[in-house]
């Protein structure tokens, strides 16, 4: 039987300018699903997105590829990622004036 553990990444988090999601080390995980929920956004661009990186080590990190958007307004979005190794985070920008209040629901399925 497979198992599955949400991590709550962020919580009621605000992001600005450059922002990063705290990273979870998943090794044990063979999927992961980030969930974003913005509990407030203003000034947020249509089409924004933030990047999902990965690493070995929890320290130096890469794009793995996988862009997730953000939402425009109050609402939820999330992506899947597979084959990520060790660490995972999400990391972003948003322009000037824009900011966003996120919940964030990291799900890894083993």
């Amino acid at each position: 039987m497979r198992q599955s553990t949400t991590i709550s990444v962020e919580l009621n988090t605000e992001w600005q300018g450059e922002f990063s999601a705290e990273p979870y080390e998943g090794a044990g995980a063979s999927e992961a699903i980030y969930f974003i929920r913005a509990l407030e956004a203003e000034g947020v661009p249509g089409g924004a997105t933030t990047r999902v990186q990965i690493s070995p080590d929890g320290i130096h990190w890469c794009d793995e590829g996988t862009l997730v958007p953000l939402p425009a307004a109050p609402g939820i979005t999330f992506a899947r990622v597979s084959h990520f190794g060790g660490w995972l985070r999400l990391v972003g920008e948003l322009p000037d004036g824009a900011r966003m209040k996120v919940i964030v629901h990291l799900v890894l399925k083993a």
